[in-house]
């Protein structure tokens, strides 16, 4: 997880190929002085890396090497680059590294990145490695834990800078400039009550701008945005995006400060979720990494593709039905795979527009039925123009002009059912509680190939009386 600071930090040009991989011979390199246990060699080398980088160089390693890198930099090793490699990697990381190794790396970095790196492990290895920290940074992570997982309390930094109302700008400058233990970056001060409850915040450019003497209650903003603990993180990230934030206080039921959210963690969670919608509507597992082993890319990709093999034997069923009228035109059988394919491609265009808005909040119950009637329109129009191409296409093709008219009602009739399956079924699996990114597909695809088959097949018997 990038900060600010850390994204716009540039690559070493030497450690990459022009295509943004790393050098093999950098690589290699490296390798060999772990392999070597050359510890001195393997700081020259990597001790000035930037996080990123050594994420990835950490991921281009055979595995049995990462471990022995981390614990042959001992403290030059910064734990960051953790929070920068596969899920898959970094749990085998950290299963081989000792818990002491771990509690040491941890204490360095900011409460956000600590849990992103302990959150996935078992609850024995957590506790091995919290009863290593000193007790106020173990509650602190330990709170965090706690949360529901993608919450706002586990996206949280714990630091942050809190200050009575009554103190004056000038106090607040010499707190700031006398205390040691500050956050590394920050965008606001927090103003809170004896009992740690929210009552307002001050943007740093106005607490900059503003004379000493002022006090913190005269400048701070009590309507200022905030987000409960345990908030959904998409939710928290949606906040960030309508209402231009840097950063939101985090505050728990009893309204009490417990920690902040910077716009860099929440570029990780748009990121995130992105990423997971689009493994969903590829019928791909949201776990799914470049990282993980044959078999539980096989495995995880096994489930939808099941589905898709069911939802291809009612297809099939819908053609057998009308087994007489194929044998009879054989044209039948050529042209039926195009309104089928065309009805897929359409559907998946309207599934993928419904659950991106669905996600985003831009389509609900407010608009809805509009946002159906477009759909079903631009399905008629484009039913309309491919029923003319098509049915040129197949007339002249076969020299059968019914053939042209049969083709030319199946393409409408297809692409409005798309239009209609594509729109319907994210909203019907959304007020289900099923996340439709996942679930939509095999439902979208049964719904086309069904109605692609039969309306083809159905109308041309109907036309030519060859039932």
């Amino acid at each position: 997880m990038l900060d600010e600071k850390d994204r716009a930090a540039p690559n070493p040009p030497s450690l990459r190929e022009e295509d943004g991989s790393l050098r093999q011979e950098f690589i290699d390199l490296v390798g060999e002085a772990v392999e070597a246990g050359d510890a001195a060699a393997l700081k020259q080398l990597i001790g000035d890396l930037h996080q990123a980088d050594l994420g990835d160089l950490l991921e281009a390693l055979d595995p049995e090497l990462r471990p022995r890198l981390i614990e042959q930099m001992g403290g030059e090793f910064d734990f960051k680059a953790l929070t920068e490699v596969d899920d898959s990697v970094r749990e085998e990381i950290l299963d081989e590294l000792p818990a002491e190794t771990v509690a040491k790396g941890v204490r360095e970095m900011d409460s956000d990145d600590a849990v992103y790196i302990l959150e996935d492990l078992t609850k024995q290895d957590q506790t091995e490695i919290l009863k290593q920290l000193p007790g106020p940074e173990r509650t602190a992570l330990e709170r965090s834990l706690y949360y529901p997982g993608n919450s706002a309390g586990r996206r949280m930094q714990t630091d942050f800078i809190a200050v009575p109302p009554f103190w004056t700008v000038g106090q607040t400058i010499d707190y700031l400039r006398e205390t040691a233990e500050l956050p590394e970056r920050f965008y606001e001060l927090y103003v809170i009550d004896p009992a740690y409850r929210l009552l307002g915040a001050v943007a740093l450019d106005r607490f900059l701008r503003t004379k000493r003497a002022v006090p913190i209650s005269e400048i701070m903003d009590e309507d200022r945005h905030r987000v409960g603990a345990a908030d959904d993180q998409e939710e928290v990230a949606r906040l960030f995006e309508h209402y231009n934030l840097v950063a939101v206080p985090v505050v728990d039921e009893g309204d009490r400060l417990v920690g902040v959210i910077t716009v860099d963690d929440v570029v990780d969670v748009i990121e995130e979720e992105a990423e997971e919608d689009i493994r969903g509507l590829g019928g791909v597992s949201r776990y799914e990494e470049f990282s993980d082993s044959v078999w539980d890319v096989a495995k995880g990709r096994f489930t939808w593709l099941f589905a898709n093999l069911l939802t291809a034997l009612l297809a099939s069923w819908v053609i057998s039905l009308f087994e007489g009228a194929l044998q009879k035109m054989v044209a039948l059988a050529v042209l039926m795979p195009i309104v089928a394919s065309m009805g897929g491609n359409a559907g998946t265009q309207t599934m993928t527009v419904a659950v991106r808005a669905l996600a985003t909040r831009e389509l609900g119950r407010s608009n809805a039925w509009r946002i159906i009637a477009r759909e079903l329109m631009v399905g008629a129009l484009n039913g309309l123009a491919f029923a003319v191409i098509m049915g040129a296409i197949a007339a002249t093709w076969f020299d059968v002009t019914d053939l042209g008219v049969v083709i030319a009602l199946a393409m409408v009739t297809v692409l409005v059912a798309a239009a209609m399956g594509g729109i319907l079924i994210p909203l019907i699996l959304t007020r289900l509680g099923v996340d439709p990114a996942v679930s939509s597909g095999p439902f979208v695809t049964t719904v086309t190939d069904v109605v692609g088959f039969f309306s083809f097949l159905s109308i041309a018997s109907l036309w030519f009386g060859l039932k």
